[in-house]
């Protein structure tokens, strides 16, 4: 007779059944669907060209060229064999800044969703730490099936706090900063921040997150509670045929 188990191997009591082998702890998936850390700096790039364009060229043109160059980053990327979620990613962002340069017709408007996406996602992680839903332990929960109760274990919890208030804080800061360099005009100093806030603090925000999700794994994944197994045996029936 087979033993009762929960989703992935887990036993009735919480533990993991004998035998059975724990899920690989998942990376943070953050990072790789948009390409990795690469893919951070290739969003750079057109922001950049945009920038140089801009001194020298129109508006308009400076747009072209942008989004010329997020193509060919695309095309480029396609072909070295990345997914075109993450090699659409240099380009998808430009497209929706030169739309927006189009209808109001000022240069330092192709940062303005930059800074609201930047806003909206602090809301969100600092808003999921004051109900005690921090996202980063929502992330790996429904990574792990959702078959986990995080939230009971208090390190586990407090270690998601931190890592979803370090990205609060990483969108925070970019916000602010960007929020005033544009109300200020300084569309040079607008790519200056987004690339010197963009990936670097992207980096450190992915260190921490990456601690929060190995030691989550360690403590309700690859460890069983003692006397689970005794337990566990001491519940199942006997065994029909079983030799006496």
């Amino acid at each position: 007779m087979s033993h009762p188990e929960g989703r992935h191997g887990l036993s009735p009591t919480g533990g993991r059944s004998p035998g059975s082998t724990p899920p690989a702890a998942p990376r943070p998936a953050a990072l790789n669907s948009l390409g990795g850390t690469a893919g951070f700096v290739y969003s750079t790039v057109p922001v950049v060209v945009f920038v140089i364009a801009l001194a020298s060229l129109s508006t308009k043109a400076a747009v072209i060229a942008a989004v010329a160059t997020g193509a060919v980053l695309t095309v480029a990327r396609l072909v070295r064999g990345e997914r075109l979620l993450a090699a659409s990613s240099s380009l998808t962002g430009v497209l929706v800044a030169a739309g927006i340069v189009a209808l109001t017709g000022s240069a330092k408007d192709f940062f303005l969703l930059g800074i609201w996406v930047a806003f909206a996602g602090f809301l969100a992680t600092f808003g999921s730490v004051l109900f005690r839903r921090p996202l980063t332990g929502v992330a790996w929960n429904l990574l792990h099936g959702g078959a986990y109760a995080w939230r009971e274990d208090r390190r586990v919890l407090r270690a998601h706090d931190a890592a979803t208030l370090a990205a609060a804080l990483v969108l925070g800061a970019r916000f602010v900063v960007k929020q005033w360099l544009y109300v200020h005009d300084a569309t040079g100093w607008l790519a200056f921040a987004k690339i010197a806030m963009g990936t670097p603090l992207t980096v450190l925000a992915a260190l921490v997150v990456a601690w929060a999700f190995r030691d989550t794994s360690k403590r309700l994944v690859d460890s069983r509670p003692a006397g689970t197994t005794a337990q566990q045996e001491a519940e199942l029936p006997p065994r029909q045929g079983a030799s006496r």
